[in-house]
């Protein structure tokens, strides 16, 4: 079997870690692999003057594009922080349209999928990006179908992946599908990193939305439920706290912040519980009675819905160390 070639594309700002950490995850797969398979890696760019990363990185392109004229087996564009508010790069266009749409899949890690989207590559497309940036893609090219919870996602020859890390999941599953799991694990665990990631990005997410002003209906009703998470809070109860209308407290929610009340409600009492879960070593029956949960059965049933994973699951991922004092014989 032929090695593959992978092309890179780099750009000034461009995220360090969405370039070094697919090519280190291609990299170690070369060394489980006989020397005649694995993967070719180059970094694609617009000209050969080196290019600066965010992170204050040099890098520099193996190939420009008019240069890297030819089949690649795999295309992506590494992402950066600036690319969901630059305007359109003709020339990395130019090249997608012609050369990338040609490899056997395209795709990109994190916020290179807005240069999908300025090529004309997502329009009816499932694709994902990082979760601060899911709903500006979506609002840029309103053609695509932009999943906001994804860690990667697959459409076709189209690959997409969420932010930054998640470009290192990316690359993982793109080794497995070339070369099988076991290689794919190997990988994992001599970068060790998880070889599969359970949840989405949500996991990894704040998932309350800012505030409002606290002298309005909304912002009133935003204050008391995240001050009193554990108290019932029936649509009626949030028309009384706003005091309006059943009917204009939902319609609040909707115009002002894109979700119904009960999922605001739902948002605060999993970061309310989440934040236990991190922080204490509260029994899981405690942490939901706290928030506001009917049972920790119902607990786990939301977190299973809006993170993909288990209350104890996702304590043992994200718990922080805690000090423990024993009261018992102290001297105080």
């Amino acid at each position: 079997m032929a090695r593959r070639g992978v092309a890179l594309i780099v750009h000034d700002g461009v995220q360090a870690l969405d370039v070094v950490g697919p090519l280190d995850v291609f990299a170690e797969a070369n060394g489980f692999l006989p020397g005649g398979e694995g993967y070719d890696c180059r970094l694609l760019g617009a000209d050969e003057a080196p290019i600066r990363a965010s992170n204050g990185m040099l890098l520099a392109a193996d190939l420009t594009f008019a240069q890297a004229g030819r089949r690649f087996h795999t295309v992506l564009v590494a992402g950066g922080p600036g690319l969901p508010e630059a305007p359109a790069d003709e020339r990395m266009s130019q090249w997608l349209r012609r050369w990338g749409v040609r490899a056997e899949r395209y795709g990109s890690i994190c916020t290179g999928a807005f240069v999908l989207g300025h090529a004309g590559l997502l329009d009816g497309r499932t694709v994902t990006t990082h979760w601060q940036n899911a709903a500006q893609l979506a609002d840029l090219f309103p053609a695509a179908r932009v999943e906001h919870d994804r860690i990667y996602a697959r459409d076709g020859a189209l690959v997409t992946s969420a932010g930054v890390t998640a470009g290192i999941d990316l690359a993982l599953a793109l080794v497995g599908e070339d070369h099988g799991e076991a290689v794919s694990l190997a990988c994992a665990k001599r970068l060790v990193v998880v070889a599969q990631r359970q949840g989405g990005q949500s996991q990894f997410s704040p998932l309350l939305q800012p505030r409002t002003n606290p002298d309005t209906p909304l912002g009133r009703v935003q204050a008391y439920v995240m001050d009193h998470p554990g108290e019932a809070f029936p649509v009626e109860r949030l028309a009384e706290i706003a005091g309006t209308s059943l009917r204009s407290i939902a319609r609040l929610f909707v115009r002002e912040l894109g979700i119904t009340p009960h999922d605001f409600v739902e948002s605060v009492r999993l970061d309310h519980a989440r934040n236990l879960l991190e922080a204490t070593d509260l029994a899981l029956k405690a942490v939901a009675f706290d928030c506001g949960f009917a049972s920790p059965e119902q607990m786990r049933a939301a977190f299973q819905r809006r993170l993909g994973l288990s209350p104890l699951r996702y304590r043992e991922s994200f718990r922080t160390v805690v000090r423990r004092t024993s009261r018992a014989g102290s001297s105080g």
